[in-house]
């Protein structure tokens, strides 16, 4: 069956990779990866008899990926990180060069091989470190934002390092052909440009007007693939070129849904890729030389991870980032591979190299998703250790914050609280770890505190011994006990409002003494209910008779064990259960010339007069003796029912027009 049994075999092996690191609690690339090293042709059974095909399907799944990451690509976003994405990249890939050319020196290579270690060293994974964030649950922090500009860059970077090392016998004949391939990405780019904002949303918008979800797939794959094999064509990155087409198209109206159709496509493919890299170890190789792969892993390792922590450091980084790009980024990538090819290809650098650099990329792949993981307990530590850092107050009033409220979370719904409280001229002040966030709040004029809400030194930067109120918006669990915690040892009789995504959370939170636990999507489900039961004509009082009794379901056990929260849960039904209405009569109305008293409104309907607007004039909470005139506007309060008797007085049937 050829490569169709290849990828038979690929597919099965990665389903029990995948289902043993499932089971594991581990990331399901290092299933993939040792899969492929089962299936490899190092280690004998079934294995893969075209692994070079393999390899070369294994490539679309890359530019799939930097596809998916193009769709997702937005510069307002990346803004925050442009400085060290594009200063702070090439820095760092001169010094992790530098860094593989004195590892060389220390083993005595020749001073060729020692470049091209540096080289091969200096790009991190795309795709291990994306899966790795997606993993974690990462993506959209600001951390993640440094690694995933500096990892674009570092895609880019590919193409000089393709063109130079190679001639690095031979000097002056690379600058001409970096000069050259300078030229063919600014034309690339340029058309790319033409032809994003005029060809393809013409060509998406035919395609989306079929309504075939086959076609739109077809299509947003052949935009992919066929603009990065464009590239390849035009003698630069594939790969390169499926991000900038996702950049493309993500600026369209489709660029959403492309993102949703792509992604189990990409998932496929990135299989094919993780297993193909596990394909490349050489268990023999390994066993023989583990020693020099052990330092050199070692070496690189804690070389990187040095060089990007430090350099988010000096770009004005601080908290968790530099750890965590530190953690995060200090793997080989896959883009190695590509430029060790060239090099064997070339003859530049030799087959114990070539293996020495695929076994340190594979190994520090593997290392990833652990190292990473290591990045919250070793910044919590780092916490304990010194807690008399600096702490980055912005907006704070001179004269301090006093009966004040603490926003912990400035994402949308504590900068919308923020904004309420601006308005009510409260003071406030938001406490946020995003730097992103902070800018917002900052631009806005929000007092903010750039800082790990958990911590009792940003707490006491808060003054939260003089708040009288916290509202955590952060959706986390563990970290808002922390917080409560925290702020009861602080302060153990401000009020705290949380949120919560279950009724077990909601307990514990209460249990720990949080006066209010808000759910979220079960208050959103609840109101879109609500408002679909009216648009079906269902009368107030059935729907909101159905809402509470859905709503008293749920918040039970709370209800049994927290009477505030019950009478807080009872007033807010009756308030829903009163309509305020208002009604003009007109000169048929029977209310015309007769006053409150006579017409005993209250004991005929149930509702209450509570204000009569005449000529523009309003008169609230009218005496008995108020007599009704053509034109006065009436507003009466009640129930759906009384409402409803109300109007059939004013109104008798013999007077309705139809």
């Amino acid at each position: 069956m050829g490569i169709a049994a290849d990828i038979a075999i690929i597919v099965v092996a990665g389903l029990i990779g995948a289902i043993i690191a499932q089971r594991l609690k581990q990331p399901l690339i290092i299933g993939y990866i040792l899969a492929g090293i089962m299936v490899g042709p190092f280690t004998g059974g079934v294995t893969v008899a075209n692994v070079h095909d393999i390899e070369l399907l294994a490539e679309i799944g890359v530019a799939l990926l930097l596809f998916a990451l193009g769709l997702e690509f937005s510069l307002k976003e990346l803004k925050p990180v442009g400085r060290i994405a594009l200063i702070g990249t090439p820095i760092q890939i001169l010094l992790t060069m530098a860094l593989g050319f004195g590892i060389g020196w220390f083993f005595g290579w020749e001073w060729l091989d020692a470049l091209w270690l540096g080289g091969l060293i200096a790009l991190s994974s795309t795709m291990v470190t994306l899966k790795t964030l997606m993993s974690h649950g990462r993506i959209g922090t600001l951390s993640s934002r440094v690694m995933i500009g500096m990892l674009i860059v570092q895609d880019l970077a590919v193409v000089p390092l393709m063109i130079i090392l190679p001639q690095l016998s031979e000097p002056g004949a690379g600058l001409p052909l970096l000069g050259w391939a300078a030229v063919k990405a600014a034309i690339f780019l340029f058309l790319m440009i033409f032809v994003g904002t005029r060809i393809i949303p013409r060509v998406m918008t035919y395609i989306a007007n079929h309504n075939s979800r086959e076609l739109f797939l077809l299509a947003i794959t052949a935009i992919g693939l066929g603009i990065g094999y464009g590239t390849y064509l035009f003698g630069l990155s594939f790969a390169f070129g499926a991000f900038v087409a996702g950049m493309v198209l993500s600026e369209s109206e489709y660029g959403h849904q492309a993102l949703s159709d792509i992604i189990p496509l990409r998932d496929l493919f990135g299989l094919l890729f993780f297993v193909s890299v596990g394909m490349l170890l050489d268990p023999v190789f390994l066993a023989k030389n583990w020693k020099i792969i052990l330092v050199v892993v070692i070496l690189v390792s804690m070389g990187k991870g040095v060089i990007f922590g430090t350099l988010s450091t000096v770009f004005g980084y601080g908290n968790v980032v530099p750890l965590a790009v530190g953690l995060g980024l200090f793997q080989v990538g896959e883009f190695s591979f590509v430029l060790a090819r060239v090099g064997i290809s070339t003859g530049s650098i030799s087959n114990d190299l070539y293996s020495l650099a695929l076994t340190t990329a594979i190994v520090t792949m593997v290392l990833t998703p652990f190292i990473s993981g290591l990045t919250a307990p070793l910044y919590a530590w780092r916490k304990r250790r010194f807690k008399h850092e600096a702490i980055q107050t912005i907006n704070l009033p001179e004269s301090g914050l006093q009966d004040h409220v603490i926003i912990a979370g400035g994402g949308r719904v504590g900068q919308y609280i923020a904004q309420v409280l601006q308005r009510l001229e409260r003071a406030f002040v938001i406490i946020e770890m995003d730097y992103r966030r902070v800018t917002q709040a900052k631009d806005q004029g929000f007092s903010v505190i750039y800082g790990d809400g958990s911590r009792e030194i940003v707490l006491e930067a808060g003054t939260v011994q003089n708040a009288c109120l916290v509202v955590i918006t952060i959706p986390t669990m563990m970290v808002t006990r922390t917080i409560v915690d925290q702020v009861r040892h602080a302060n153990p009789d401000v009020h705290i409002v949380a949120r919560a995504e279950g009724i077990e959370q909601m307990q514990v939170l209460h249990e720990h003494g949080v006066y209010e636990v808000v759910q979220p999507e079960f208050e959103a489900g609840l109101e879109m209910t609500r408002q679909a039961l009216l648009h079906l004509n269902l009368s107030t009082t059935d729907i909101q008779r159905f809402t509470d009794t859905i709503r008293r379901e749920l918040y039970a056990p709370l209800l049994k064990t927290h009477q505030g929260y019950q009478a807080v849960a009872h007033l807010q039904s009756v308030s829903h259960l009163l309509e305020l209405n208002w009604v003009t009569l007109t000169f048929e109305s029977p209310l015309i010339g007769r006053t409150i008293q006579e017409l005993k409104l209250r004991s005929r309907t149930g509702v209450s007069v509570v204000g009569v607007m005449r000529d523009g004039d309003l008169h609230p909470n009218p005496d008995a003796d108020y007599r009704f005139n053509i034109g006065d506007l009436v507003a009466v309060l009640g129930n759906a029912q009384q409402i409803n008797d109300f109007q059939s007085l004013i109104i008798p049937p013999d007077f309705i027009k139809t």
